[in-house]
């Protein structure tokens, strides 16, 4: 297939900027230092209380997070046979854009007695967020040439740390010239669902929708994108390399998307950082992960996907012995950095070495949705083990010694996949 008009590449690339900022503003930076602040040990001595027993402020984060991916893993096979059925996955993307929009703007109401709204709102942005990134990747393959698909998931990475940046720069300004710094946070929670709507409408006016030719006529739709992940997964274990991919990204994104969510708690409880320098920590990282895609995807050009992929996993268990050691705030803007240069191009290139191994099909919303559904259950495993070990050691610092095991994990894994797709060229 070719790749399709500028004016389509464009408005699909232009969700990751309307969308990343939840990513940003909610999930690394100003809602886990609100959050920090609300459920302190001033205000909830003996822990938070939540259904009837008392957390570790993060701790319980991580559990309602992990609560949220788990239901998306369960919804996402529903949604992507209701979307097939109906032919229109828009506007099943569109549904989920504004639950998780609306979510951000009504953590504006989030204060210390509101804290089971505020974990409710934070997990409904979560489903919002990768509810809509099971449609959106999906399209990925109907929209992209293989030879241009590292290219513009790359762009769409880019286009995403752009503008949760300038999101995160006008919260800063917000933080820095009000006097009530809780109030400017909030408020900052509201722009960001109204930023993620406004600019998702330029991304739903120019992505297609599928003709009526390509619409599945179904029963038991319900059940149907279990079915259906079935066939995917039966078509993956006759498809070695795919199958040893897959098996590799489960491990590797256990760690990578727990990292990710976690950075900055670990900065404000470990290292006491103050709210201005974790928002110049966030910075940092969104900088360098635009950097960081787009060499990942140059390196990709000329070394293989596996190959970067190997390299970026052990820069990934660095971060990881490294994190357990610091201790010093210089320590953690180096390695701040070091994240933002992996986080990017993990994720970029994950997306377009699945894309390519996929077998050639239309049906590209089941195979997506296998996608998600494994890196959802890994994300799962990854907070609920993280949040755990903290809870049962009290100490953040232990629970990365469990994302050096996934990684680990999905290091070998990757090896595996460079084998055997050697192996399979030598023998063609």
């Amino acid at each position: 297939m070719q790749t399709a008009s500028k004016k389509i590449v464009n408005g699909w690339a232009m969700y990751d900027w309307a969308n990343s900022v939840y990513n940003l503003v909610i999930t690394t930076t100003f809602f886990p230092a609100y959050y920090a602040a609300v459920t302190s040990l001033k205000n909830f001595p003996d822990g938070v209380t939540f259904l009837g027993r008392h957390f570790v402020n993060t701790e319980l984060k991580d559990y309602v997070l992990a609560f949220g991916f788990l239901v998306i893993a369960l919804l996402s096979p529903i949604l992507s046979s209701i979307a097939d059925y109906k032919g229109n996955k828009k506007n099943f993307m569109r549904f989920f854009c504004y639950l998780g929009a609306v979510s951000c703007s009504l953590l504006f109401f989030f204060d210390k007695d509101h804290v089971t709204l505020g974990l409710m709102c934070f997990m409904f942005a979560g489903i919002g967020f990768y509810g809509s990134q099971v449609f959106y990747n999906s399209y990925l393959p109907e929209i992209a040439s293989e030879k241009d698909m590292d290219r513009i998931s790359a762009r769409g990475y880019t286009m995403g740390y752009i503008g949760s940046v300038l999101m995160q720069l006008v919260g800063f300004a917000l933080v820095m010239t009000m006097e009530d710094k809780g109030l400017a946070l909030t408020i900052t929670f509201l722009l960001v669902g109204i930023w993620w709507v406004g600019f998702a409408q330029i991304t739903f006016s120019r992505l297609p929708i599928s003709p009526k030719t390509e619409r599945k006529a179904k029963t038991h739709v319900l059940i149907n994108g279990f079915h259906e992940l079935k066939t995917v997964w039966q078509q993956v274990i006759k498809m070695p390399v795919l199958k040893r991919f897959l098996f590799a990204f489960f491990f590797y994104s256990m760690g990578v998307q727990t990292v990710m969510l976690v950075a900055i708690d670990f900065g404000i409880k470990i290292l006491k950082l103050a709210d201005d320098k974790l928002i110049i920590t966030a910075v940092i990282i969104q900088l360098v992960a635009i950097a960081g895609a787009v060499a990942m995807s140059k390196l990709s050009a000329t070394y293989g996907n596996i190959k970067v992929l190997i390299f970026t996993v052990l820069l990934w268990i660095g971060v990881c012995i490294t994190g357990y050691f610091i201790t010093t705030e210089v320590h953690f803007y180096i390695l701040a950095s070091l994240v933002g240069l992996v986080m990017g191009g993990i994720q970029s290139l994950s997306r377009s070495t699945y894309s390519k191994f996929m077998p050639e099909t239309k049906d590209t919303a089941s195979f997506f949705s296998f996608y998600d559904v494994t890196e959802k259950l890994a994300i799962v495993i990854g907070l609920f083990s993280f949040g755990l070990i903290e809870g049962l050691t009290g100490n953040m610092r232990n629970s990365l010694l469990a994302l050096i095991v996934f990684f680990a994990l999905g290091l070998l894994m990757l090896l595996a996949t460079a084998a055997t797709q050697k192996n399979k060229i030598t023998s063609n």
